[in-house]
């Protein structure tokens, strides 16, 4: 049998800081959990909770909806840092 490899544990950085509310205008927080391509990632890469990953979720598509985060980016045009172009 191959062997399993062990992977290091994430934890919810939201349940340590005890957030009850993702605000969909806290850009800082949501580009953690967005992709270099502006896609959410999943949990078990980001180490979110399923209430708190629900949560992520939804704040990403109100920031979408007013415009604080585009999306979709162009493939020919993918740049480095996307957050540095939205201030």
């Amino acid at each position: 049998m191959a062997e399993r490899r062990k992977f290091k544990k994430r934890f919810c950085k939201y349940c340590e800081q005890k957030v009850d509310f993702i605000d969909y205008k806290d850009l800082n927080s949501l580009k953690f959990s967005l992709s270099e391509r502006f896609k959410i990632m999943p949990r078990r890469l980001t180490g979110n909770c399923k209430k708190h990953q629900e949560m992520v979720t939804v704040a990403i598509k109100r920031a979408r909806q007013t415009a604080l985060i585009p999306y979709i980016v162009d493939r020919k045009n993918v740049v480095e840092n996307p957050f540095e172009l939205i201030k």
